[in-house]
């Protein structure tokens, strides 16, 4: 379709453009906002519990089975287990990206189930859960009694009843975890005195307690049948379940011949109480329960958030007197925080590119083209993001930031074409025809590189992949909406707004009047409410901005005259120098034709600059960032109990509320939220930091609020070690921030083995400057060992299993049956009363009956002694495993760390012993190289479209060569701000790999075309550069200033913004300055290696020779001070 079509129609042109405004408008508002893209692997959760077993026991009955089967499953990635002495274990089965998570929890359900009928019958009765673990936390919500008057298992259970229900049903929600949680449960705390006194045992205390509280369907007296004349039909009920503890007590366990019965309460103390109490919470101070609510993967974050605490500002009001809640996590803010600063980049963006473009084109008719591209290709990309399921998100956000100086290139082009024909005297619509006949193929071909080199991107899996692919996407989108664009609206705008320069006109006033009137009413608007006093009423204080800003028009109407006249100066200065940097570079472009051999030998030589400094550069992959909150693990010496847990958290409670910067704290005691692990001597803190708008001061930054309170620690928390932990980049992937590092026992080598490595691979770590290294890996733990003698068993008649179920049933727990109250069911529960199970004393006076009736004590049939043992035992891919955790020294990269941690262990562990990475870890080494991957395939493909445009092989060379120069100026930023190399600069380097090709092709493509009009390669290339500077610069400045802002971001998300905002900014200058020195000399060595053949070695010997002698010369010195041309005409450029 030819350019007079939409000239001749601009109503149409504008329609298809409102068309794409609307989509994009209706989009925006149903698109869901997070702070990334679903990257985050497919996680399945295996759990199951064995009372009273310990870690070993776990691992052998539970873990084994059920891991052979698991191990295999289609597209796992790696799994990793926890087994504790509590008998519980947790089972993680981590997918890779791209697996369906709902075909994955199938899988792993039939393959537990193909395990089952190994495991023992506690777990076959108890059920093994299989779910889907939910990576994305919204918002922590704490309930506490400020009073004192409700305690924790009041709150626990009220939570369970009235708000985890109703939180449950909000859309978007996934899961709801409570901490602290302590379900009601009708606890037996049997006396074992009493009850060997008896001559019973729990075995049969179990049975009986089984058999008098069971749901019994009686059916019906009545029923109709063939031979039944009844007329009713009576339903038969049944006592059932019990109800309440008295119910209970009056259980019958044994009747005597007199008629005399032992009741349950003679031998046991029956209460309602909790089922476990093995953690307990407390928020700023105060006993508490944490329900942490997880979003669904499409679920809008904000939105969710926004609706969870809307309802529980509406359960709030109906909570019983002295209950209140408060939010005590919360990952929001960040994301919010991010994207508002992120939006705001984007406005800055687009103030710095409208200004380049009005210094550059001079009017403000001619700077309203390239603008009026932004808003459709903005509102366009975010319809083509609901088409792609895509979210608001940072990334997204980013492409829009760095698009905001890429769609106006396209129109800047058509801009300055037309300003060039109409300087030659044609008519406004004349000179867009014309100008459109010149520019629509470099704007055809502009628009497919840049769209060209993301196509890669599409095709990356893993979380790599997840990121470049909606990056990639939301710039290419808007690249080809700039493009329709250019070729539809802009033409049809130029020929409307766009007329010729009067004679004697030197300069036009840059922005009408009004604009001058409205801009000052804005600003006194903006900083009036700075000058008002504060002592005015509100009422005062609404209205008087506006009536200021109104007196304020039509001062700013009078002052406009001045400001166009002063800007209508600056404007002819501006090209005044312009025309003669325009000299300057066609004069130096000349003598660089002339000595084309050195330049490319002086590119070779930069090139492997390059490469020297992209090899030394720190490699990374996401940087840490400052996401308003922190994590604390407290490790205390083994076999701590949980009461000194307690009072060192509450220390750490108080050191951290007066730390500046922290608003709240919750503090979880006998539970490593942040290392998965479980024991009376492991604690916890959720520590939330003050909102953004209040931490501007660079001292209360994440980072340095983790310094500070690693010192306060220190200093006070005496009992044990307090790590401070900042959390993962990205959430739903690992628990805390830094490397993770799995050292595995390959060769049967024992806990103990195991331990002595890691303790040995941190202590050399320290050495060797690879600070932050801990483990929770504990083997040496006391414990105590019960081991039957078989021998003695046998003289006394004794049953083993008799043996081990009296040490379940006393030291460990069981599950016997249910009861109802509330309208649900609640365990019953049987074990020891405390002070029967609180020396080791106490295991030997235990009583178990033999064959003869009588009541052996179990001492005497056991050897029971003090051993050590693991706290917990970790498996990796079916081998007993410890992790090692490190957070870096500064400065160091992630990258680094792990090379050394590598180099370390490479270095030191046995034959018998491997290491393999998980979390973070794993999926920055799996995508090692990628980025350098899709830098070499955008390349590739830049060249075959140009190959396609040009319909010539050689030509694109010309294009291609300069596109490895975008990376001298973006790794030399990189190095000199201190920063590494990561996925946000690898996405900055494809960009680039575009944007270089784009300025080329305006300088090639013209030149190609003179070329082939019949001029030689060098007079070809040199009127390309003459006329090809003013939009290169103007465009290449545009995006540069778009960028500005990222570079120098501040705020939350300021980590990525400036990773990728230095890498473009000093990138597109860096490729800029080189794609004008080199371009033409790529272009003529190209068009001169086409007509090698016609050439014989004199004329090269001889071409040779000149150059040389002329760089060695004063030739370039004497043209220099050539006479210096007149100005170029504004839009001169253009053609």
């Amino acid at each position: 379709m030819s350019a007079s079509f939409f000239v001749d129609r601009p109503v149409f042109a504008s329609v298809l453009s409102i068309i794409v405004l609307l989509a994009g408008t209706v989009s925006v508002v149903s698109l869901p906002i997070a702070q990334f893209p679903q990257v985050a692997p497919p996680v399945v959760s295996v759990s199951a519990n064995y009372p009273g077993a310990s870690a070993r026991d776990v691992a052998e009955a539970v873990a084994a089975p059920i891991e052979q089967s698991v191990n295999g499953v289609e597209g796992m990635a790696y799994m990793s287990s926890t087994c504790t002495n509590d008998g519980g274990y947790s089972l993680t089965v981590t997918f890779k990206s791209q697996v369906d998570i709902r075909m994955a929890l199938v899988q792993v359900q039939n393959r537990v189930a193909l395990a089952v009928p190994d495991l023992p019958d506690v777990l076959k009765r108890t059920g093994i859960q299989v779910r889907r673990r939910s990576p994305d936390p919204v918002v922590g919500f704490s309930l506490t009694s400020p009073g004192g008057r409700y305690d924790q298992l009041y709150l626990s259970n009220y939570a369970l009843r009235f708000i985890r229900e109703e939180l449950g049903r909000v859309p978007g929600v996934a899961d709801i975890n409570m901490l602290g949680q302590r379900d009601f449960s009708l606890r037996i705390w049997v006396n074992p005195n009493r009850l060997g006194a008896r001559g019973l045992t729990p075995s049969e205390l179990v049975q009986a307690i089984r058999r008098q509280n069971a749901e019994a369907a009686a059916g019906h007296v009545g029923v109709s049948g063939a031979d039944a004349e009844g007329a009713f039909e009576v339903t038969v009920d049944t006592m059932g379940r019990l109800a309440d503890a008295a119910e209970f007590e009056q259980i019958i366990i044994k009747s005597m011949p007199d008629g005399r019965v032992v009741r349950l309460r003679d031998v046991a103390r029956v209460e309602l109480g909790a089922r476990r109490e093995e953690v307990e919470c407390r928020f700023d101070r105060l006993g508490s329960v944490i329900l942490i609510v997880f979003q669904s993967p499409d679920a809008n974050a904000l939105r969710t958030r926004d609706n969870l605490i809307a309802i529980m500002e509406t359960l709030a009001a109906r909570f019983p007197e002295d209950i209140a809640y408060d939010i005590s996590f919360d990952t929001t803010p960040y994301t919010r925080e991010s994207i508002r600063e992120v939006i705001k980049t984007l406005s800055e963006a687009v103030g710095l590119v409208a200004a380049v473009i009005l210094v550059f084109l001079g009017n403000w008719r001619a700077a309203l083209v390239p603008l009026a591209s932004v808003p459709v290709a903005v509102m366009g990309t975010f319809a083509a993001m609901a088409l792609f399921g895509f979210s608001i998100n940072n990334l997204t956000l980013f492409g829009l930031v760095l698009a905001i100086g890429i769609v106006v290139d396209d129109a800047i082009v058509v801009v300055e074409a037309v300003e060039h024909e109409l300087a030659r005297g044609l008519s406004p619509r004349d000179a867009t025809l014309e100008a459109m006949r010149q520019v629509s193929g470099p704007v055809i071909a502009v628009g497919l590189v840049l769209s060209a080199v993301f196509v890669p991107c599409l095709f990356i899996g893993g979380i790599t992949g997840a990121f470049f692919k909606q990056f990639a996407l939301t710039i290419a989108v808007s690249t080809l909406l700039s493009a329709f664009n250019s070729l539809t609206l802009s033409p049809a705008l130029t020929a409307l707004l766009l007329r010729p320069r009067l004679p004697g006109e030197k300069a036009r006033p840059p922005l009408p009047r009004v604009a001058w009137a409205l801009a000052a009413a804005g600003l006194v608007w903006y900083l009036s409410p700075d000058w008002l006093p504060d002592h005015w009423p509100a009422e005062v204080l609404g209205w008087a901005p506006w009536l200021l800003g109104m007196a304020t028009l039509p001062a700013g109407w009078v002052l406009g005259r001045f400001c166009n006249w002063l800007g209508a100066w600056l404007l002819w200065l501006f090209e005044r120098s312009f025309s003669f940097i325009t000299w300057l570079y066609t004069v130096f472009a000349g003598w660089m034709l002339r000595i084309s051999l050195l330049m490319l030998v002086a590119y070779g030589g930069l090139m492997w600059l390059t490469w020297l400094m992209h090899e030394s550069t720190p490699k990374g992959f996401i940087p840490s960032q400052d996401m308003g909150y922190l994590f604390v693990s407290l490790q205390l010496p083994d076999a701590a109990s949980l009461e000194r847990t307690n009072r060192t958290l509450r220390i750490m409670e108080e050191v951290a509320l007066a730390t500046p910067g922290v608003v709240h704290s919750t503090a979880i005691s006998g539970q490593s939220f942040a290392l998965n692990a479980a024991g009376s001597n492991f604690g916890t803190m959720f520590i939330r930091l003050a909102p953004y708008e209040d931490r501007t001061d660079p001292e209360l930054h994440a980072e340095k609020v983790v310094q500070s309170l690693r010192i306060a620690f220190a200093l006070h928390a005496h009992e044990g070690q307090a790590t401070v932990l900042a959390p993962p980049p990205v959430r739903g992937i690992g628990r805390a921030g830094g490397f993770s590092f799995v050292l595995e026992d390959r060769g049967d080598l024992g806990p103990e083995a195991l331990e002595e490595q890691v303790q040995m691979l941190i202590g050399k770590g320290a050495e060797t400057g690879l600070g932050g290294l801990f483990s929770v890996f504990r083997a040496k733990v006391p414990q105590v060992r019960v081991l039957p003698d078989e021998r003695q068993c046998r003289t006394r008649g004794v049953d083993p299993r008799d043996l081990t179920d009296t040490l379940q049933v006393f030291e460990g727990s069981m599950h016997i049956n249910d009861f109802t109250l509330f309208d649900r069911n609640w365990q019953v529960v049987v074990q020891a009363d405390a002070q029967f199970r609180d020396q080791l004393e106490d295991v030997k006076r235990l009583k178990v009956r033999n064959r003869e009736g009588l009541m052996v004590p179990v001492g005497s049939v056991c050897e029971i002694r003090e051993v050590s043992g693991p706290l917990s035992l970790n498996r990796h891919n079916l081998h007993p495993a410890a992790t090692i955790n490190g957070t870096g020294s500064p400065g160091v990269s992630s990258r680094q760390s792990i090379e050394r941690m590598r180099l370390l262990a490479d270095e030191n562990i046995p034959p018998s012993m491997a290491y393999e990475w998980t979390d973070m870890s794993y999926l920055e080494l799996a995508s090692q190289g990628t980025g350098n991957t899709l830098f070499g395939m955008a390349i590739v493909m830049v060249f075959l479209v140009l190959a396609a445009q040009f319909e010539s092989w050689s030509l694109p060379a010309a294009v291609i060569l300069i596109v490895p120069s975008c990376l001298l100026g973006a790794v030399a930023g990189v190095e000199w701000v201190k920063q590494d190399i990561n996925i946000f600069t690898q996405v900055g380097f494809v960009v680039l790999a575009g944007l270089s090709s784009k300025n080329a092709i305006l300088i090639v493509e013209y030149a190609r075309r003179r070329r082939l009009e019949g001029a030689t390669g060098r007079e070809a290339a040199l009127e390309a550069c003459r006329l090809r500077l003013r939009p290169i610069v103007m465009t290449s400045l545009a995006f540069v200033l778009g960028v500005a802002p990222m570079m120098t971001a501040h705020g939350a998300g300021a980590e990525m913004r400036r990773s990728l905002g230095v890498a473009v900014f000093w990138g597109m200058i860096g490729t800029t300055l080189a794609g004008l020195v080199f371009t033409p000399v790529f272009f003529l060595v190209v068009d001169w290696l086409a007509g090698l053949p016609a050439l014989g070695p004199r004329t090269l010997i001889g071409r040779f020779s000149r150059g040389l002698l002329d760089v060695l010369t004063v030739g370039p010195v004497r043209r220099l001070f050539q006479r210096i041309p007149p100005p170029i005409q504004p839009g001169a450029g253009g053609a």
